[in-house]
């Protein structure tokens, strides 16, 4: 084996993708010390509004592992708001993969259900999707 192994090599490091919107999340949890950082900073620095919050670290309060899990996630794309249900969906496949015993209650509570809406793209002959351009009579 190369000394260049991946981090997905180490049997005890769990992966998860999630995604929202136009946000992309990797997520890597392994056993240790309640650890939960977003791009390298606190999750409570990177998410300072509530809901954020709350919905970034809802799996691990639901599975409750909020504190014997060292949580890593690296986040590009879209909005915080976006980012936020993607670190979720992430967090709860990675918890997939700890225990699969997990996954039935993760599903039931829609953890693992992708939120598949998106931005409606813009129409052309118009302002944006549904916006039309002001019509004028004379």
């Amino acid at each position: 084996m190369s000394s260049a192994a991946s981090s997905t090599d180490d049997p005890k490091k769990f992966y998860g993708t999630g995604r929202r919107r136009e946000a992309v999340a990797r997520v890597y949890i392994k056993m240790g010390p309640a650890l939960f950082t977003v791009n390298k900073r606190p999750v409570d620095e990177y998410f300072r509004n509530i809901a954020w919050n709350t919905a970034a670290v809802e799996p691990l309060k639901f599975t409750q592992m909020l504190d014997q899990l060292e949580v890593k996630c690296q986040v590009k794309g879209g909005g915080v708001g976006g980012q936020a249900g993607a670190v979720r969906m992430g967090i709860a496949r990675a918890l997939a993969k700890l225990n699969p015993e997990l996954r039935p209650a993760l599903r039931k509570n829609g953890f693992l259900t992708r939120d598949s809406r998106m931005k409606e793209r813009k129409k052309y002959g118009q302002k944006g999707a549904r916006r039309r351009f002001q019509f004028s009579k004379r």
